[in-house]
């Protein structure tokens, strides 16, 4: 990827975004679900995504549902592996928005934080979410992660206490990840309505941007996040479509109908 954003960026890109008045919008893909999975990339961001989460798979997920699962273990049988996702994004047209990696810790301890990071930031990755490191552990990847110019985003759950809340959103770089409900992540009937509340809390503590997500897929639910935060993160509707068999045309328009949605809010 020949135009990897600078230092900083994901967080810059959002918050000109979002003071410019636009609800912000991150789908996820699976890295190497399929053999011309970066075309999704373009995809996305030609439908008006404002970053795009990259799931580099791993064998043991703990918060991932079943989709995101059945997305990995397809990439897995695939054969393919952090580096050869990284390398394929590295040879692969930047999308021009951010891309954020998402991943467990065993794959960054794999390597080392500092090494995982460059690497990261090679491949032209601006971004980065490990859903199992807790705040009070993420010292040493936070510096690594600063030291690589990459923002290191924590994760926010309804049932954070207030106090920590405030260090998470606080240490947390590009945006903070407000996960809306206490489960895995899926598609779900109706946004949950821990979703409000924490947006709510996350607020009064912090002018960072805001991203909700788990359990957003329809083009309602992502409005109706949009109301509460500064934007929201679509995953296993993204991924179901795929899975089915859904090309990057497809999921472009898929994706077009969310940032409608948001748009109308």
């Amino acid at each position: 990827m020949t135009n990897a954003l600078a230092p900083g960026a994901v967080e810059r890109h959002l918050r000109a975004r979002r003071d410019a008045g636009r609800r912000l919008l991150m789908p996820y893909i699976t890295g190497g679900v399929t053999p011309g999975w970066t075309d999704y990339l373009r995809a996305f961001a030609e439908a008006g995504a404002d970053a795009v989460e990259l799931g580099l798979p791993f064998s043991d997920p703990t918060l991932d549902g079943v989709t995101i699962q059945r997305a990995s273990e397809a990439a897995l049988a695939r054969g393919v592996s952090t580096r050869r996702i990284l390398a394929e994004l590295a040879e692969a047209p930047h999308p021009g928005v951010p891309l954020v990696a998402s991943t467990y810790y065993n794959l960054v301890l794999h390597d080392g934080p500092e090494a995982f990071c460059a690497a990261l930031r090679r491949a032209g990755v601006a971004g980065l979410i490990v859903p199992d490191l807790p705040v009070h552990e993420a010292d040493e990847l936070a510096d690594a992660a600063a030291a690589a110019g990459i923002d290191l985003a924590l994760l926010a759950s309804p049932a954070t206490p207030q106090a920590r809340l405030a260090e998470i959103a606080r240490r947390s770089r590009g945006f903070v990840y407000a996960v809306s409900v206490m489960g895995t992540t899926g598609e779900r009937a109706a946004l949950a309505a821990s979703a409000a509340e924490l947006a709510a809390r996350l607020r009064h503590g912090t002018d960072r941007p805001i991203l909700l997500g788990f359990g957003i897929s329809t083009p309602d639910q992502a409005r109706e996040g949009g109301r509460h935060a500064d934007g929201v993160v679509v995953g296993a509707a993204v991924m179901r479509r795929v899975l089915d068999g859904a090309g990057p045309d497809d999921l472009r328009a898929f994706i077009a109908t969310l940032r409608r949605a948001l748009d109308q809010e």
